[in-house]
C-alpha cells in the first residue's frame, strides 16, 4: 500500500533528506575533489528541488551553481506559469529585485577606481543642489551607501525624504540611499542607469539576457510572478532602470557576475581590480555576531569560510544569492513565487554545505 504524505509530513520528509545529503557538497567536493560528490550533488538537486518546490507551491526556479570560479551546473525547474505550463529553461528570465544592488555596486566601485567618484566624499560634492534640505546630507557618502548607513528610510513613499539616524551611526537598508547613489551616477556619466550598467557591466561580462529595463525579448522568455496561493501575474515592464531592484535576469546570467567577484582585473578593464573587490567584502558595518555588510554585499564568515550575499524580493518573485570568493564556489537561485525564498536554505545547504546565518536576517521575507 503506497504511503501518504499530508503536506506537513512531505515537508519534514523533504528537509531530513537534504540534512542526510548535506555530506555532498560544493565544500567537501572543494576539499576532496571527489568526482563521485559531482555526481550526487547533481542527482540529489535533481530529485530534491522539485520535491521541494511542490510542497511550497512554488512554479519554477532557475538554478546556477558555480565552483573552481566557473559554472558548474545549471538548471531549470517547473514552469513560467502555473497554467500554460511553459516550461523554466535556461534561458528564462525572472525578476531579481535587490540582487540589482550588489551589481550597482560593482559599478559605482568602477568610477571610484578611475576617479570619478571618491568613496568617502559627500555626494552633495557632485550635484548642483542639495539632493534634501537636511544639513546632514553633507555626511552621505558613497560608502554610506553602499553599506546602508546613510541614515535614509528604506522607502519614503510619498512622503517627503528624511534622515532618520545620524549617517554613519548605525545600519539601516535602505533604497532610498541607492537612488540618491543612480541620482549622482547618472549625473557623472551623463548616461540612464541602466545604459551604464549595461556598457560597463553587463557586456563586457556577456549578461546579454540582463537588463534594468524591458525588452521586447523578454516577451517570450521572461517567467510570471506567482503570489502565495500560486495566482499568476505578469512580470512589470520597467522603462526607467532603477538601481535598486529593477534587474531582469536569468539564473547563469547572475552566476557570470559572481565569477566576476571571483577574479580582479585592471583599472581600465570591466572587472574590478583585487583591491576594489576586497573593499566591497571588507565589513564596514557590524549587523550581528554572524552577519556584517560590505559595499553592496551582506557578509557572513561559516566554519572559518568567508560568503558574501544577497536576497531579492519583488513579491511574486523572491531570489537568493550566496558564495565565497576564497573557495571559488556559488550558488543562484530565482524564483517566480511569493514562497520562493522558503526553501533556499534546503537548496544552499544541498549545493554549497554549512548553515548559512544570512538565512536568519530579519528583513528576509519567507
Amino acid at each position: 500500500m503506497t504511503k501518504v504524505f499530508f503536506r506537513r509530513q512531505f515537508l519534514n520528509y523533504s528537509r531530513k533528506a537534504f540534512v542526510g545529503l548535506s555530506a555532498f557538497s560544493l565544500v567537501s567536493l572543494y576539499r576532496n575533489r571527489s568526482v563521485f560528490s559531482v555526481d550526487k550533488i547533481i542527482a540529489n538537486l535533481e530529485a530534491q528541488v522539485p520535491a521541494l518546490m511542490q510542497a511550497e507551491s512554488i512554479p519554477g526556479l532557475g538554478l546556477a551553481i558555480i565552483q573552481n570560479g566557473e559554472l558548474f551546473w545549471s538548471h531549470g525547474f517547473g514552469v513560467r506559469n502555473r497554467y500554460t505550463k511553459k516550461p523554466v529553461t535556461n534561458d528564462t528570465v525572472f525578476a531579481a529585485a535587490s540582487l540589482n544592488k550588489p551589481l550597482f555596486a560593482y559599478a559605482v566601485l568602477k568610477l571610484v577606481e578611475r576617479g570619478k567618484l571618491d568613496l568617502d566624499a559627500p555626494l552633495s560634492k557632485y550635484t548642483a543642489k542639495p539632493y534634501i534640505s537636511d544639513p546632514r546630507i553633507k555626511l552621505i557618502n558613497v560608502r554610506k551607501v553602499l553599506s546602508h548607513t546613510t541614515g535614509f528610510p528604506i522607502w519614503s513613499g510619498n512622503k517627503p525624504l528624511t534622515i532618520k539616524f545620524p549617517p554613519g551611526t548605525k545600519f539601516g537598508y535602505s533604497g532610498e540611499g541607492y537612488l540618491y547613489l543612480q541620482k549622482v551616477v547618472q549625473d557623472i556619466t551623463q548616461q540612464p542607469i541602466d545604459e551604464y550598467l549595461r556598457q560597463q557591466i553587463l557586456d563586457p561580462l556577456d549578461m546579454n539576457s540582463s537588463s534594468l529595463v524591458w525588452r521586447t525579448a523578454y516577451q517570450s522568455i521572461a517567467s510570471d510572478g506567482h503570489d502565495r496561493k500560486g495566482k499568476p501575474y505578469p512580470m512589470s515592464q520597467s522603462k526607467r532602470g532603477s538601481a535598486a531592484g529593477s534587474l531582469r535576469t536569468t539564473a547563469t546570467d547572475y552566476a557570470k557576475f559572481l565569477i566576476a567577484m571571483m577574479g580582479s582585473g585592471k583599472v581600465d578593464s570591466s572587472i574590478l581590480t583585487r583591491d576594489s573587490i576586497e573593499e566591497m567584502l571588507r565589513s564596514q558595518i557590524k549587523i550581528n555576531r554572524f552577519l556584517d555588510w560590505g559595499l553592496g554585499w551582506g557578509l557572513e564568515r561559516v566554519e572559518g569560510n568567508n560568503f558574501f550575499w544577497h536576497w531579492g524580493d519583488l513579491g511574486t518573485f523572491k531570489s537568493f544569492t550566496i558564495a565565497s570568493r576564497e573557495l571559488k564556489t556559488g550558488i543562484v537561485i530565482l524564483t517566480n513565487s511569493q514562497n520562493g525564498l522558503k526553501i533556499c536554505p534546503q537548496i544552499v545547504s544541498q549545493a554549497i554545505g554549512g548553515k548559512h546565518p544570512a538565512f536568519n536576517f530579519w528583513m528576509i521575507d519567507y
